[in-house]
């Protein structure tokens, strides 16, 4: 503690603190089971993550419904190659 404070210019009762308050925070960061808990923005970058691959989802199905539709009443695409 005496080296810390020595080289940080700080008093070591602030290095002291600044410890507690460190590993306190370490604490209190880690969720049940040892994982991280999530902050508010990345649950939402989160949900919003999981909404756009819904929607990709959903336009990928009706983009093959729209080819499939479209074979049906023009017949078989044919490829240049």
């Amino acid at each position: 503690m005496a080296e810390a404070a020595r080289r940080g210019k700080a008093s070591e009762q602030s290095i002291s603190t600044w410890k507690r308050q460190f590993l306190e925070g370490g604490k209190a960061g880690l969720a049940a089971n040892g994982s991280l808990q999530p902050n508010q923005r990345e649950r939402a970058l989160a949900d919003e993550n999981e909404e756009l691959k819904a929607a990709l989802g959903e336009a990928h199905v009706e983009l093959r419904v729209w080819k499939k539709s479209a074979e049906h009443r023009l017949g078989p695409t044919r490829s240049l190659s």
